[in-house]
């Protein structure tokens, strides 16, 4: 079992910044893959951002350019840096690791884009 805890959710602006940070409670150093996911009102989840083996990044078209994903093995810790936040981002943020066996989600964290 893997507990993952999700932070700096929020309310801002259009074209403010947030930074969510996702703790995992073993290392994160050989994982299969890491990364955040989100899930706005009646839509599905989808990627937003992550890691893959061997540190490759993958990230959604419409996040490219003002997202960015980071880690710190250190501190088994994800972050995603979001930049130019737009209504649209608007949705629970969710982390999601992935081992070779399985996969774990945290709680979410909801991130409000609004004027």
């Amino acid at each position: 079992q893997v507990q993952l805890v999700e932070s700096g959710g929020g309310l801002v602006q259009p074209g403010g910044s947030l930074r969510l940070s996702c703790a995992a409670s073993r290392s994160i150093f050989s994982i299969t893959a890491m990364g955040w996911y989100r899930q706005a009102p009646g839509k599905e989840r989808e990627l937003v951002a992550r890691f893959t083996r061997g540190g490759s990044t993958n990230y959604a078209d419409s996040v490219k350019g003002r997202f960015a994903i980071s880690r710190d093995d250190a501190k088994n810790t994800v972050y995603l840096q979001m930049n130019s936040l737009k209504v649209e981002d608007t949705a629970v943020y969710y982390c999601n690791i992935v081992l070779p066996s399985s996969s774990f989600w945290g709680q979410g964290t909801q991130v409000t884009v609004s004027s």
